[in-house]
């Protein structure tokens, strides 16, 4: 005779034991998500309602100034604005004068920071802590502490109004801070590679184009974002210098030109929209090289 099985009772799981351990852990895990949110929407709330505004003409924005989301007709001409803002009021002229200064000054700023911050870190002569103390304490000084001599200089000079004369200028403010950089990382660096590329036959300049700056890729991108930043966003000594040739105004210029009661609220938003992609564009191109950059030296140097 067959045995007869017996079902087997359901199975139930154990009940959940409320720790304190645990309580705290869910309320971790909620609040991280809550702050997330909330810092997701702070920060990405004003370029949304920026791009809003510059999208929808200035009439819907009078009558509905809460609209959150443009209408399909409206998305369809969203290129009046910004058609208005670059050919009406030059700012076609105003980019290609801050592109031209932003990428001289990143070029620039590169070409004297890498020879400089190598020779502060490695070399060895008199005075360079002095120096390594003295790079960033330049920094240190207001901008309108040498913007007044400045514009007296350029000015019986005669180069007030021209962009190579900005260069220089905007060099020397972004030039401090690229060397202290540039030095924190190059002192992470085992100086042992050097030495075998020396040995090797190189030169100096040719170790530090094939040993030392394929090493510090991060923090070269993390120099020329931030020197490319300074001199696309800079409008103090742009308003000292520039003001009296529009011919070689920069974006800030131009955007400041738009902020005025005779001018739609919509064209100043698509001028912001402009000068703000290439900035956001490039720091998510270079975000994998910023982290690394930017913390290298934290411990050493």
């Amino acid at each position: 005779m067959a045995a007869q099985t017996q079902p087997s009772a359901a199975y139930a799981p154990p009940p959940v034991e409320w720790t304190r351990e645990r309580i705290e852990t869910l309320i971790g895990r909620i609040l991280k998500v809550v702050f997330i949110v909330f810092f997701v929407f702070v920060t990405a709330f004003p370029f949304y309602w920026m791009l809003n505004l510059s999208i929808r003409p200035f009439q819907d924005v009078l009558t509905n100034p809460t609209r959150l989301f443009p209408t399909p007709d409206q998305l369809a001409n969203f290129w009046d604005s910004y058609n208005a803002v670059l050919f009406q009021y030059s700012f076609t002229t105003y980019t290609l004068n801050s592109l031209v200064l932003s990428l001289f000054t990143v070029a620039f700023t590169l070409l004297m920071a890498i020879p400089g911050a190598y020779a502060v870190t490695r070399l060895k002569f008199r005075f360079r802590s002095a120096m390594s103390f003295g790079i960033l304490l330049v920094y240190m000084f207001p901008a309108i502490v040498i913007g007044i001599p400045l514009f007296v200089i350029y000015s019986q000079l005669g180069i007030r109004g021209s962009l190579p004369g900005m260069i220089v200028i905007y060099m020397s403010g972004t030039l401090p801070v690229a060397l202290y950089m540039l030095r924190s990382y190059f002192l992470t660096l085992p100086a042992e590679l050097e030495e075998a590329a020396l040995i090797d036959g190189c030169t100096t300049l040719g170790m530090i184009r094939r040993v030392i700056l394929p090493l510090s890729v991060p923090a070269v991108a993390s120099v020329a974002l931030y020197t490319f930043m300074i001199a696309w966003n800079e409008i103090l000594f742009a308003i000292l210098f520039l003001t009296e040739t529009p011919t070689s105004w920069t974006l800030p210029l131009g955007l400041r030109l738009l902020d005025g009661q005779e001018v739609p609220r919509t064209y100043l938003m698509a001028g912001s929209v402009i000068i703000t992609v290439p900035v956001l564009a490039l720091f998510f191109f270079f975000e994998r090289f910023l982290t690394r950059g930017l913390t290298a030296g934290a411990v050493k140097g």
